[in-house]
């Protein structure tokens, strides 16, 4: 399998981004007992989980592949159908947080630059006009890999919705914008949201718009056991909707074909591998009708 062909990949594998694509079984030592999660500085070339995060991960999120493993099975099973480094174009709707540009980034070294389709927790914020231009954008006999979802931090302790952050000391929230969706959910459905005149601000609509969005999942979190580790997943439900939408909507623009890659990216400390559980992985035909579910073939 040959990555990195295209020149922007080759800009990127000169920035060292596409070592991410790395074969290596290097691990680093990981103590998942501990009761802190503690900073380290991340080596793309040589990052790596150890057997026992990698273990507390898989745990925690049932499903859930590496970057690197998850980016080889899909362009293995996209060759297949057609897809090349030459004719496929990449579009993303993931998280406008920097830790989510790590899977952006393995998907990048292999087909090029990536056309946005995201914002603030992944929701696709182009819209349809954006991804009318994105459809445009497609080699002609060419092809479409859409890789969307949220996005949601794990720490090396296990505790889910933080995470380390290279050269900061907190251990940060992760989603922040899905975190304070929840919390002004929260604050509706046990009390103490704030009456305000305040309907919409352009400066922060995006933020808005996630609030607003995640309203129908009040019960659901509510009732979670674990409400940071549900809230991804109810913003997947969430974007879904958004998604068929936008691409039935905008099936008239897909030329030989388009692939659905959706579930929820895992964001990891700085020096271990990063994760994504996939939930969707679906082929369209040229007339924008889903002809193939693909999902098993990736698990």
């Amino acid at each position: 399998m040959l990555f990195a062909t295209r020149p922007a990949a080759a800009k990127l594998a000169a920035r060292g981004v596409a070592n991410r694509l790395r074969l290596g079984s290097a691990a680093s030592a990981v103590d998942v007992d501990t009761q802190k999660c503690h900073l380290h500085s991340k080596n793309v070339d040589t990052t790596t989980s150890s057997p026992e995060f990698d273990g507390l991960v898989k745990k925690t999120f049932p499903g859930a592949l590496s970057n690197k493993d998850l980016v080889q099975r899909v362009v293995g099973v996209l060759e297949g159908k057609g897809f090349t480094t030459e004719n496929t174009l990449l579009a993303t709707s993931l998280c406008a947080d920097e830790l989510a540009r790590v899977l952006e980034d393995e998907f990048v070294s292999v087909y090029g630059n990536n056309f946005n389709l995201g914002g603030l927790s992944g929701f696709p914020f182009a819209g349809n006009t954006g991804f009318g231009a994105m459809a445009a954008h497609i080699p002609d006999d060419g092809f479409c890999l859409l890789v969307h979802g949220p996005h949601v931090g794990i720490c090396k302790n296990g505790v889910v919705g933080k995470v380390e952050r290279q050269g900061i000391a907190l251990v940060d929230n992760c989603c922040g914008s899905a975190i304070a969706a929840s919390n002004y959910l929260k604050g509706i459905t046990h009390g103490g949201a704030q009456i305000t005149a305040k309907l919409q601000q352009f400066s922060d609509f995006q933020q808005g718009a996630v609030q607003e969005l995640i309203l129908p999942f009040g019960k659901r979190l509510s009732d979670a056991d674990d409400r940071m580790h549900e809230l991804p997943y109810a913003l997947y439900d969430s974007q879904e909707i958004i998604v068929k939408d936008i691409v039935k909507t905008g099936s008239g623009g897909i030329k030989k074909g388009l692939a659905l890659l959706g579930g929820i990216q895992i964001n990891t400390a700085p020096d271990t591998d990063d994760y994504f559980h996939p939930l969707r992985f679906d082929f369209y035909d040229e007339e924008g009708k889903k002809v193939d579910s693909m999902l098993s073939s990736i698990q």
